[in-house]
């Protein structure tokens, strides 16, 4: 565990740079300090997020989205004192101040809660072909090519054991076999692995209409097999239960630079030149939280994609939120992306 020292950072800090505090620190905040260490604000996850649905630029300096008057304890209060503070006030770290209002160390509900196995699903989406890496994929299913020491799909499975999660479900179609041999029914993690076949390729909506619907009773995971990311997954499970929604997905901040003068008119007369803009969009970025309610919506065969199954819940007037991906996060379906995922891997996932 990283020292709280850490997570300590000045005002004029960019945002970009705060979240790399946030990403390394293990303790999903950052706390803004003068230079004689007395507390400013903090940043947390949640102030991130907020900051980039208002599409801040990264440049922005910490103290333009931080929280100005965040929780604190007196130094030498008790864990008792500082957990009752924390449930009274609903977070999840308190910065511990000496008389003189200087930072002197950090707790937070983390070790508390650390271990506590949760019931959510994980449905895993492993049944694509990989044709844009072929020929790596020509005998070998995408889920499975090695990045580092390990393939893909035990990366992500890890990735949720560490997390708490130990109920998994699989849907294979394109050699389902070296799959099952390979992750097994999941025992030498401790967890429980089903597997769900598409005899046709149904879609990523239709693949959810072969789970067992009376099992899942609670929001549940579902990621594509062939993504690497450190997302923090309790951090995603908390935002949905605690937004009215059938739905969350995760979205990518994506930036277009076009490369050129870009000229607007009107007829022939120009009214503007802009030269080479950027234009950002939040894109799909593979990774869903699902109410049980949408699973009931998808028939047993029935061929859907998810983007158009939630279009049709948004149509019913449901509600589907977006969970902004600021951590690592990479899509593993082109040969370049493999090739960087070898170089990524060493410094983000361990074990």
């Amino acid at each position: 565990m990283n020292s709280w020292q850490s997570v300590l950072i000045s005002p004029q800090v960019s945002l970009q740079d705060a979240i790399g505090v946030l990403d390394r620190g293990g303790r999903q905040i950052a706390v803004v300090v003068d230079a004689e260490q007395r507390i400013l604000g903090t940043l947390t996850d949640g102030d991130v997020r907020r900051a980039l649905l208002r599409q801040l630029p990264l440049s922005t300096p910490v103290a333009e989205v931080m929280a100005r008057h965040p929780r604190t304890a007196p130094a030498d209060s008790s864990k008792q004192q500082i957990l009752q503070m924390m449930e009274r006030h609903q977070v999840l770290q308190i910065p511990l101040i000496d008389p003189a209002g200087r930072v002197v160390g950090l707790e937070t509900l983390h070790e508390l809660l650390h271990g506590r196995r949760k019931n959510n699903a994980v449905f895993l989406m492993a049944g694509g072909f990989g044709k844009r890496l072929q020929p790596l994929t020509d005998n070998c299913p995408k889920p499975l090519l090695q990045v580092g020491e390990k393939p893909i799909l035990e990366i992500i499975i890890e990735n949720f054991v560490k997390a708490g999660f130990h109920r998994f479900f699989i849907s294979t179609h394109y050699l389902p076999e070296m799959i099952r041999e390979r992750i097994g029914d999941g025992s030498r993690w401790d967890i429980e692995v089903e597997y769900v076949h598409e005899d046709e390729p149904l879609g990523t909506g239709g693949a959810v209409g072969l789970l067992p619907r009376d099992r899942i009773q609670e929001p549940m995971f579902m990621m594509n097999g062939d993504l690497l990311t450190n997302l923090d997954f309790n951090k995603l499970l908390d935002f949905h239960n605690s937004h009215d929604a059938v739905a969350t997905m995760c979205v990518r901040e994506y930036e277009h630079r076009v490369p050129y003068g870009v000229i607007e008119s009107d007829g022939l007369r120009i009214t503007s030149m802009t030269e080479k803009p950027a234009y950002r969009y939040f894109i799909n970025a593979g990774i869903y939280l699902l109410s049980p309610e949408i699973l009931h919506s998808v028939a047993p065969g029935q061929r859907i994609d998810m983007p158009t199954l939630l279009e049709q819940q948004m149509a019913q007037s449901k509600a589907v939120n977006m969970f902004p991906v600021h951590e690592y996060w990479l899509d593993i379906g082109r040969m370049e992306d493999f090739q960087r995922a070898q170089y990524d891997v060493a410094g983000l996932f361990h074990g």
